[in-house]
C-alpha cells in the first residue's frame, strides 16, 4: 500500500512559454505536498535545459509512459517526469509561438487525461497552452476546457474560477460576446448553477450560496434594457431553488461581485467570459485557479497564460500553480 494520499499529473504546458520554468520553481521551493505524489507530464529535455538556464539544481527521475512503475519507481527528492520527449529542442525558441511546441503542448494534456482516465493519476493539473500555438499545429481548440471535454465525453461543462477571495463560474467562455448575448438560455444557466453548488460540496461547502449575475445593466431594470433576466435568468434560478439550491438572482452586475466578496455568496455565476474573468484577476492576477466543472476527471489549471515576453527568465510567479495543485488535492481528497 502507497502511504501518498493522491498522485497528481502536472501536464507542462507550451515549452517555449512559462509552464516548465513555474514547475521547476514551485518544485525547487518545496511548494508540493509530501503527502502527495507530483508526476510532470512533458518532455524531459525541455525541463532539463530551463534548470541549467536558470540554475535551479533540480534532479529528475523518469518514469515510463504509463506509470505502471510509479509504485516502485517514484523518488520523492527528484522531480519524476513521464517524458514524451517530443519537442524539438534544437529549434524551440522561448517566447515564440511555433507549431511543435503547440503539437507537444496538446499530447501532454491528451497524455494527461488518459492517465486520469486509466485513474493512473487522481487529477490532471494544467500549465499554461498558447491558443495560437495549438491551432498552428492544426488543432482547432479554444483551449484546454474543450480538449478536457472531448476528450472524456462530457457533455455538460463549465469553468469555474476559484480563489480565496472570489469564484465565479461561467455560462459562457469562448466566444464572442454577441454570441454569449444570442445564445443565453435558461437550461445553461440552470446546468451551471448546479454544477457550481455540487463543485463547492467537493471543496467542503456544505451549503453553497450561489449569486446569479444579470447579463444586462441594473439586471435589466425590469425589462427597461432587456429582457434576458425575465425569460432566460431568473426562471433558471427558480428551478434551482425547486431543486433545493440556495441561488439568488439575477443580481446587478455592478453590485454582485462587491457582495460576494463581502461574504454574502460563496460564488457568482456570470453570463460571459469577461463578466467573471475582470474581477477575478483584479483581485488577484497570479492567485486565480480555473476548474473545469462537469468532467468524469479532476482539472484544475493555472489562471494565466503563458507569458511569452518573460518566458525562460526566472520571474514567473509560480503562486497560480500551487494553488492550482491544492485545490485538485482538496477535490482528489473529497
Amino acid at each position: 500500500m502507497s502511504n501518498y494520499k493522491n498522485n497528481i499529473g502536472i501536464t507542462m504546458g507550451d515549452p517555449a512559454g512559462v509552464g516548465p520554468e513555474i514547475i521547476l520553481k514551485a518544485f525547487k521551493d518545496n511548494h508540493f505536498k509530501k503527502s502527495d505524489r507530483i508526476v510532470i507530464i512533458g518532455d524531459l529535455n525541455v525541463l532539463k535545459k530551463i534548470n541549467e538556464k536558470l540554475s535551479f539544481n533540480v534532479l529528475f527521475n523518469e518514469l515510463g509512459d504509463n506509470l505502471n512503475d510509479l509504485n516502485t519507481k517514484y523518488q520523492e527528492d527528484k522531480l519524476n517526469v513521464v517524458n514524451l520527449d517530443n519537442v524539438d529542442i534544437k529549434n524551440l525558441i522561448p517566447g515564440k509561438v511555433s507549431k511543435n511546441a503547440g503539437k507537444a503542448a496538446v499530447e501532454f494534456v491528451l497524455k494527461g487525461i488518459d492517465l486520469a482516465m486509466d485513474k493512473k493519476i487522481d487529477a490532471v493539473v494544467t500549465a499554461p497552452i498558447n491558443k495560437k500555438a495549438i491551432q498552428t499545429a492544426g488543432f482547432k481548440y479554444p483551449g484546454h476546457t474543450e480538449i478536457f471535454a472531448e476528450k472524456t465525453g462530457a457533455k455538460d461543462y463549465a469553468m469555474m474560477l476559484y480563489s480565496d477571495k472570489l469564484n465565479v463560474a461561467h455560462v459562457s467562455t469562448h466566444m464572442s460576446l454577441l454570441n454569449a448575448c444570442k445564445t443565453l438560455k435558461k437550461e445553461r444557466v440552470e446546468k451551471v448553477i448546479e454544477l457550481a453548488n455540487s463543485s463547492l460540496k467537493d471543496l467542503g461547502i456544505e451549503t453553497p450560496r450561489i449569486a446569479v449575475a444579470g447579463l444586462n445593466p441594473h439586471a435589466g431594470e425590469q425589462g427597461l434594457f432587456g429582457e434576458e433576466e425575465i425569460n432566460e435568468i431568473k426562471p433558471a434560478v427558480d428551478n434551482a431553488k425547486e431543486k433545493g439550491i440556495e441561488a439568488y438572482g439575477p443580481i446587478p452586475p455592478d453590485t454582485v461581485f462587491v457582495k460576494a466578496v463581502n461574504g454574502e455568496y460563496d460564488i457568482v455565476v456570470v453570463m460571459y467570459h469577461d463578466q467573471g474573468h475582470i474581477p477575478v484577476k483584479l483581485l488577484g492576477f497570479d492567485s486565480g485557479v480555473n476548474v473545469t466543472l462537469g468532467l468524469p476527471i479532476i482539472r484544475t489549471s493555472v489562471d494565466h497564460g503563458t507569458a511569452f515576453d518573460i518566458a525562460w527568465e526566472g520571474k514567473a510567479y509560480d503562486t497560480s500553480l500551487i494553488k492550482a495543485v491544492e485545490v485538485a488535492e482538496k477535490m482528489a481528497e473529497k
